[in-house]
């Protein structure tokens, strides 16, 4: 008798197949030998379409039990079981009603291990009526029924509803597991409800469960979330057990709270574990950093994951893309959409739309547009994004047609679309245009226009001269005039010389926003320039009485793999001599070329020479000096500001882009500038540089990166 079978006779192949599908099989493997198997039974298919799901393939699974019905099958329990999973991992909400309407069809309407599943199903597509509709056939419910409604109620955002059967859960005499109090409290977080938590945390105490790292995570979670931050670290300070969940959950919470050192310093404790970190400690780290404005630091730490074999994922990727934004490195962002596409995460469009709006915001919109256009499909955020692109370069038109290729391909615009094509609009003097989209709004597109729309419009009027019009349009507003349509006409009252509607908006902006420094110094500059010295002294005297501060101005430009950073007569730059000894040089080929400082834009008393000598001294000409003396072949420079661009270095910019050759792009808080032979993109309209929603209001945007950090 042979004690072994000879290795030519091979194994049946209904067992390779088992074994394949196995929890360590090859699923590619799986599908090869099942097609091998003459009349494979209900329970192989099965078992493929459980391995596709637990391999991460749910679309696969559904082909196959598309392919099991064609075949006349009769799916059994545990088929349905397996493919209803399937459908709650891939969150389709069309097969998950064809799969509902088998589980009826097959006679499986009551059975409660299925309903439990379909549950799920339902509240993995956020569909909340499928659930109800499933749960409340169910002629006997179990905790996890319970448990999977509320659950599907959190998911669909209606956390009210998800109380009410926690509540009803109890008077039915179902007493809830840890599960189920970690699935409800996320709904105490939405509805920042900090004393029904309380009630849930003592019955959590009361019974035992507060080990349980899940429990002890949405406690925490929820306490952050009700603003009890020294509560939320009291539960995490009880807790036993040093989990990377619970850790993710405080250092989130830290982060929001402005508390990145606290944040850190649980993340140092997670690496210094024996734990391997999971993407969610990486990003959830990344992430808070950025938020919190500490670059230098999301940097080091995308660096140590690489270095400890994590490779980014998506979220990972959408965390740091913000990084290159305010950095203004488009190099960086070039290797990033290298990885992306070496590790096929551009089908999605999250990502995608992370790229377009990176691409835009670092100056390269042509790039911007090709990444737009690649998109195999394309949502409302997509087509805000690329028109908010447009819209920030200047270019109305192209905003324009691209809303209506939005419209036309059937995606419907919400009301950031109307911001982002009025603003363009604005930018680009469309005055006509912007008031028939403004009117076609509530008429044609059911958007009932905001605030916000509402000072574009402000905003488009007044930056073509309009004033009187611009101010009758406040008058009208529906709702209270914001900030932002007063800080549009103050602007473009400087420019218009129009003391008497300067100090009617500056009264209403010093009352609306006090804080602003912005507001004081651009009402102060007007009575200056209106020889009004005792009115422009009061504005001052009141600025320095409220402590108000002027935000300093800063500028900075990437040149190969560093950031440098200038600030107004900075001289602490390597090449400040040269950097100084070209503005001197270059200065006098401008005023030959026709250049004439606009000294009266410096609200100071100092003599005329002084003056042109403060104008020099900007940090944005310091920059552009400094990106001309290091071009090193390139034909343009790209320079990243945190205010809005002086008027007179707008001006000096044209004359210098035309004298040296290339062309200078300078982004401030709200636009891009593109200064080509003399000529920039914003028409040359002094309004453009002193109107605006965001004029001269000090509006800082994310600081100014480190004096030289690595990008």
């Amino acid at each position: 008798m042979l004690s072994k079978l000879p290795s030519r006779f091979g194994l049946h192949p209904n067992l390779q197949f088992l074994r394949a599908v196995g929890p360590s099989g090859d699923v590619r493997r799986a599908r090869q030998l099942f097609d091998e198997i003459p009349h494979p039974d209900i329970r192989s298919w099965t078992l493929l379409i459980t391995a596709y799901t637990k391999n991460g393939f749910p679309k696969e699974a559904l082909e196959v039990y598309d392919e099991l019905r064609e075949r006349k099958f009769h799916p059994d329990q545990l088929a349905l079981l397996s493919v209803t999973k399937a459908c709650a991992a891939l969150g389709n909400l069309i097969k998950a009603k064809g799969v509902h309407a088998d589980v009826i069809r097959y006679g499986y309407r009551s059975d409660l291990l299925l309903g439990n599943a379909l549950i799920d199903m339902y509240g993995k597509c956020k569909y909340a009526q499928g659930a109800r509709e499933v749960f409340d056939n169910l002629s006997a419910k179990d905790v996890i029924s319970w448990t999977s409604m509320s659950s599907c109620y959190v998911n669909c955002k209606l956390p009210s509803e998800a109380l009410i059967t926690f509540r009803e859960m109890g008077l039915n005499g179902v007493r809830p597991n840890p599960v189920t109090l970690s699935t409800v409290l996320p709904a105490c977080s939405g509805l920042k409800s900090l004393n029904l938590g309380r009630e849930i945390h003592g019955y959590i105490v009361r019974n035992g469960i507060h080990d349980n790292v899940y429990v002890s995570s949405a406690l925490v979670d929820m306490y952050a979330s009700c603003s009890s931050i020294k509560q939320a670290e009291t539960v995490f300070n009880s807790t036993h057990q040093f989990d990377y969940v619970l850790c993710n959950v405080i250092m989130s919470a830290y982060f929001s709270n402005g508390e990145c050192n606290k944040a850190l310093h649980i993340f140092d404790q997670l690496q210094k574990g024996r734990t391997k970190l999971n993407h969610d400690s990486w990003n959830s780290v990344i992430g808070g950093c950025m938020q919190n404005g500490r670059t230098d630091k999301a940097l080091q730490i995308l660096h140590e994951m690489q270095q400890s074999g994590v490779k980014p994922n998506k979220i990972t990727i959408t965390s740091v893309l913000p990084l290159c934004i305010d950095l203004g490195s488009i190099r960086r962002g070039k290797e990033i959409h290298g990885f992306l596409l070496r590790h096929l995460f551009l089908e999605d469009e999250t990502v995608f739309t992370a790229l377009v709006f990176m691409y835009a915001k670092c100056g390269d919109l042509e790039l911007s547009n090709r990444v737009f256009y690649m998109m195999p499909k394309k949502d409302t955020i997509a087509w805000n994004t690329m028109i908010i692109g447009n819209s920030m370069h200047g270019k109305g038109e192209e905003a324009l047609l691209l809303f209506r290729e939005m419209v036309s391909s059937g995606v419907k615009p919400n009301s950031v679309t109307f911001t982002g094509v009025l603003s363009g609009c604005s930018h680009s003097q469309l005055v006509d245009k912007g008031l028939m989209i403004f009117y076609a709004m509530r008429k044609e597109h059911g958007v009932e226009p905001d605030s916000e729309h509402y000072s574009c419009m402000v905003d488009t009027l007044s930056r073509a001269g309009r004033l009187e019009q611009a101010y009758n349009f406040i008058q009208n507003m529906p709702m209270k005039p914001s900030a932002s349509a007063w800080g549009a006409l103050l602007g473009a009252c400087r420019v218009c010389k129009n003391v008497e509607m300067a100090r009617v908006a500056g009264k209403q902006l010093l009352e609306i926003e006090p804080e602003n420094a912005g507001n004081y110094v651009l009402l102060s500059n007007i009575y200056e320039a209106a020889k009004l010295r005792e009115e422009a002294s009061e504005i001052r005297k009141l600025m320095r009485e409220r402590g108000i501060m002027k935000v300093p101005g800063c500028s900075w430009i990437q040149v190969k793999d560093k950031v440098h950073t200038f600030v107004v007569g900075d001289k602490n730059n390597a090449q400040t001599a040269e950097i100084y000894s070209f503005l001197i040089e270059v200065g006098e080929k401008m005023r030959l070329a026709g250049y004439l400082p606009c000294t009266d834009l410096v609200g100071q008393d100092l003599d005329a020479e002084e003056k042109e000598y403060s104008l020099c001294n900007h940090s944005e000409r310091l920059a552009v000096a400094f990106g001309i003396l290091n071009l090193d072949g390139a034909s343009s420079i790209r320079v990243f500001k945190n205010l809005r661009i002086c008027g007179d270095c707008h001006n000096a910019i044209k004359y210098l882009a035309k004298i040296v050759g290339v062309q200078i792009i300078v982004r401030d808080p709200l636009r891009f500038h593109h200064f080509k032979d003399g000529l920039c993109s914003c028409a040359t309209n002094d309004l453009e540089i002193f109107a605006g929603t965001s004029s001269m209001r000090y509006t800082q945007h994310k600081g100014c990166p480190l004096r030289v950090a690595n990008s």
